[in-house]
């Protein structure tokens, strides 16, 4: 049975948002870590295969490597506090999307959720390879 990657590409990320808005929101054990740092990666994850979603036949190297290099540059981003930014960060998108404040620790969980977005988008397209 063939199974059309990019339905599995769209499944994954449907998947994903409520992942992640739940590492955002929840408050068990470990909270500080899920909010801060574990939506980090899931928000990498995320941005890693809407990239393969619109750019599938580019190489996963390639996406997740420029995946990692413009959310490292919205994470400085947030060291800049202009008023338009202001701006779009005081709506829950704009807080969501480009953050609010730098912090150091992001960026090795930004590693790691690009990691994972690789593996992911190799898995996808080894099933479509073997579908063919």
């Amino acid at each position: 049975m063939f199974v059309n990657p990019l339905w599995l590409i769209i499944l994954s990320i449907v998947i994903l948002i409520p992942v992640g808005f739940g590492f955002k929101f929840y408050y068990g054990p470990g909270a500080w870590w899920f909010n801060n740092y574990g939506a980090g990666i899931i928000y990498e994850v995320f941005w890693c295969l809407v990239g393969a979603l619109f750019w599938h036949r580019t190489s996963s190297f390639v996406i997740v490597s420029l995946v990692f290099i413009i959310t490292t540059f919205i994470e400085f981003l947030q060291l800049w506090h202009p008023e338009f930014l202001e701006v779009i960060r005081s709506t829950f998108i704009g807080r969501t999307l480009i953050g609010t404040s730098f912090s150091w620790w992001d960026l090795p969980h930004y590693i790691i959720g690009c990691f994972i977005g690789w593996f992911w988008i190799g898995a996808i397209r080894r099933i479509e390879t073997r579908g063919k």
